[in-house]
């Protein structure tokens, strides 16, 4: 109820605008133990059936906010708070840079989705990994999303990915390197074979954390497929499939710049995602973000072989109730089918 109040004042202001003030509440309650023990008592979940370790790490659930949320690693303790089992801040990049102009963030309602044109918009590495300096330790994992600076030419693109990996190395339990944003010119066309093998061969040499690549739902599935793979062989730990789209047909009255998030991505996403667990299911650790806005398709990810989840928009669109409601049907939804934990159900429809 009182959400709907709040977002009926958010939705009256322009997107960022509306971002930009509940990011200023949650850093000003990230910087209050009391007030996050406050918010996790009312929004938290926790249930053993959900825990898992992967790459080392313990996740006490598996769904996670995606980046692009908290750019500049500001506001974690506070969102742990409302019951996500990991965060992925940033995009970092190794230089501040202002993003693209405004305005660049829209909603599409009709469609429960969202579209940015942002543009790796940050305060740069260093002063990044002095906000998450601040309230270290955390007690979820939490992993720093990559990116290329705007005004680096391709030619020194894996000396900038190197610089910012390099700026980020004490903080973070894993790094996503962000191939895939729409919204930097060219930067999509760094997902190739040759560029990823440079890539994770570079970061591997770097830090023993693990290593993700994140990837665009728009490439075509032989690309895709072989993109990965290059990436697994290369060192890469795991894949997150799918960041936003530039297919404009997903929404009624798209704008032309940006990329497509919420529910107009589910089913694209969805088929993406399936391409990739049947060929890397057991190979490498999956993420699954694109869509996904209740416990019914969280848990259709997960017997599809999604690892760990990701959610953005549906966050946006429903709330701090949102991870609680959706941890607790997929309790309910594990346990009638029989699985004593989310572990068991991973990958179940591949079996």
């Amino acid at each position: 109820m009182l959400y709907s109040l709040l977002k009926k004042y958010l939705f009256s202001l322009d997107a960022e605008d509306a971002h930009e003030k509940v990011c200023k509440i949650l850093k000003m309650l990230s910087s209050s133990p009391f007030l996050c023990r406050l918010i996790d008592s009312q929004w938290g979940y926790k249930n053993p059936k959900l825990e898992n370790e992967i790459l080392g790490l313990h996740f006490p659930n598996p769904l996670g906010l995606a980046a692009g949320f908290d750019k500049n690693i500001s506001m974690l303790r506070a969102l742990i708070a409302f019951g996500f089992g990991y965060l992925e801040a940033g995009t970092l990049t190794n230089e501040a840079q202002m993003g693209n102009e405004r305005p660049r963030l829209f909603r599409h309602i009709e469609e429960e989705s969202l579209q940015n044109a942002m543009g790796f918009n940050n305060h740069g590495a260093v002063l990044g990994v002095r906000s998450f300096n601040r309230f270290a330790p955390y007690k979820t994992p939490i992993g720093i999303n990559l990116g290329k600076n705007k005004h680096i030419e391709q030619a020194h693109a894996l000396e900038d990915y190197k610089a910012v990996l390099n700026k980020c190395l004490n903080i973070g339990d894993y790094y996503t390197f962000n191939l895939s944003s729409p919204n930097t010119p060219n930067l999509r066309d760094l997902q190739n074979k040759a560029f990823v093998n440079e890539l994770f061969c570079m970061a591997k040499e770097m830090t023993h954390k693990p290593l993700f690549l994140k990837i665009a739902p728009d490439l075509e599935t032989d690309a895709m497929l072989e993109v990965v793979n290059s990436a697994i062989e290369s060192g890469a730990h795991g894949i997150i499939a799918t960041n936003t789209t530039i297919d404009k047909s997903l929404v009624f009255a798209p704008k032309e710049m940006g990329g497509l998030s919420g529910k107009c991505l589910t089913k694209k996403s969805r088929e993406i995602f399936k391409e990739l667990a049947k060929a890397f299911f057991n190979k490498s650790v999956l993420i699954s973000v694109g869509g996904i806005s209740d416990a019914k398709d969280a848990y259709e990810r997960i017997k599809m072989g999604a690892s760990l989840l990701q959610i953005y928009s549906a966050f946006i669109y429903n709330g701090p109730n949102l991870c609680q409601n959706i941890l607790k049907d997929l309790v309910k939804l594990l346990q009638k089918d029989g699985f004593l934990s989310v572990k068991e159900a991973i990958g179940a429809d591949l079996r």
